[in-house]
């Protein structure tokens, strides 16, 4: 698994399949973003079986195809669209391009898994609930830092088992390594990644809403900010924001991305949920200067103190169900309401923010 750039963070785990071979067939198209290969980790893992791939960059084709040996290239999206076999199509276009194929995928009867941010407007977002609506199929999205983290997986089992009450606020850090010469040109281009707040931000206000059980929040404030690369005057590297839940839970997030050179991973990231008998506290990458090792769980409560290290001890459930609620129809791994909420939050946030002119 790639450490140094989270745009190509891809965690493998143990094969724990939950249909049987051919049940379950998948595709992947648009290859802009690392992620896809994390994405197609977990469906595979889970028991999908992997039958084609398009971009139309044969170079990403060709690196995929390597990965995974066996799976087809396809001539064309339609080829792929055109299969009766595929129920899925997984995909990690250029995020403004997300919703739009989204639409496309769903129009040919197969659900959409795509990576984060699901969308860069809100019209995007009217757009596809409206056809969901239509078309009966899904529109996943893969919020990889809890979905496809073990730590935080670990958190919400405490949670549910209520090891610290009920949720009453969760603080998350999401800061990233640039990795400024491995990044396409759209990666700077605001149309095309929506901001700070609506890309990596979107992590963070899915874990809020999730961890805090709340089903939709109000933006109380939020602001964005170019500290360090003017050369890219409509790039942010620096966000935050602040929410009230439906419930009455508070969240505050920053994203950034001033990861230094000497962190030995790509992001320390973390999170404190406070509850009303306890909190939790996870080292998700890395604890810094102690375990160069990942999925910290530290937790207070009664009990006392407890240190949990939980990588290769919790798995990655999601995929599982994913692959089962587009089976049976269901809404075990997430709810439609609860992924375009998450994606509208992050939208207005983005929208909303106040933006920080930098003092020389």
């Amino acid at each position: 698994m790639q450490k140094t750039d989270g745009m190509n963070y891809a965690p493998q785990g143990s094969f724990q399949t939950v249909c049987q071979p051919g049940e379950f067939v998948f595709a992947a198209a648009a290859l802009d973003h690392g992620h896809i290969y994390g994405m197609c980790n977990g469906l595979r893992e889970a028991g999908g079986e992997l039958k084609w791939v398009y971009d139309p960059d044969p170079a990403k084709v060709d690196k995929f195809l390597s990965t995974y040996p066996g799976v087809r290239a396809a001539s064309s999206l339609e080829e792929i669209l055109g299969d009766a076999e595929v129920k899925l199509v997984a995909a990690a276009a250029i995020p403004s391009d997300r919703g739009p194929l989204g639409l496309r995928v769903m129009d040919s009867g197969k659900d959409y898994f795509t990576d984060k941010a699901p969308f860069t407007t809100l019209e995007q977002l009217e757009a596809a609930k409206a056809k969901v609506a239509e078309t009966g199929q899904k529109y996943a999205v893969y919020y990889s830092e809890r979905l496809h983290v073990e730590s935080a997986i670990y958190a919400g089992q405490l949670i549910e088992q209520g090891a610290i009450g009920r949720v009453h606020q969760v603080i998350g850090l999401g800061p990233h390594r640039i990795s400024l010469s491995s990044r396409p040109d759209w990666f700077f281009e605001k149309e095309k990644f929506g901001g700070i707040l609506c890309d990596i931000g979107s992590h963070q206000i899915e874990q809020f809403l999730y961890f805090t059980g709340a089903k939709d929040a109000k933006v109380v404030h939020s602001k964005v900010a170019n500290y360090n690369y003017p050369q890219y005057p409509n790039f942010e590297d620096f966000g935050d924001a602040t929410l009230v839940g439906d419930n009455g839970a508070t969240g505050y997030f920053r994203v950034d991305w001033m990861t230094p050179d000497g962190l030995s991973t790509w992001g320390d990231g973390r999170m404190t949920i406070l509850g009303s008998e306890g909190y939790i506290e996870l080292r998700k990458y890395v604890d810094i200067a102690r375990e160069q090792t990942s999925n910290h769980v530290y937790l207070v409560n009664k009990d006392g103190e407890q240190h949990f290290a939980v990588s290769g001890q919790v798995g990655y459930p999601y995929f599982g169900q994913l692959i089962l609620d587009c089976l049976n129809r269901t809404e075990v791994a997430m709810t439609q309401e609860h992924a375009f909420k998450a994606a509208e939050l992050c939208l207005i946030a983005q929208r909303d923010a106040m933006i920080i002119t930098s003092a020389e």
